[in-house]
């Protein structure tokens, strides 16, 4: 038995490892806090790719040191359980975007451009 299983062959993490995972938790949700109150960046959009990013470097460190998913674990099927969760949260939220998208181009009403000086004004149909 290794050190990492316990009598029902589920993984564990040591001390170690949870420590590990909290400070790295916290570095992770200090860095985006620190950026969006210091206003460091001054590009919104940056600033939101940045703290994206570090969201899901944060979703990582959760489900190795605190869920303890890898491959090894209960034969790789929770690592397979997680792939088949992303792949339909992905074609979901692809989906529904497309869908606004279409719905927003197809379904607004289509506004005049501005008339340019020294064009006629437009005909308002008897008011």
């Amino acid at each position: 038995m290794s050190a990492h299983e316990n009598d029902s062959g589920a993984p564990h993490g040591t001390r170690r490892d949870y420590v590990t995972g909290f400070l790295l938790s916290v570095v992770l949700t200090a860095i985006p806090f620190g950026l969006v109150m210091s206003g460091v960046i001054t590009d919104m959009r940056v600033t939101a790719a940045i703290v994206a990013a570090l969201a899901m470097v944060q979703i990582v460190v959760h489900m190795v040191y605190f869920l303890h998913m890898n491959a090894r674990s209960e034969h790789g099927w929770t690592l397979m359980a997680l792939i088949f969760t992303v792949v339909i949260v992905v074609i979901v939220l692809a989906g529904s975007l497309w869908v606004m998208f279409n719905m927003n181009h197809y379904m607004m009403p289509q506004m005049a451009p501005p008339a340019a000086h020294g064009a006629p004004p437009m005909d308002m149909g008897g008011m």
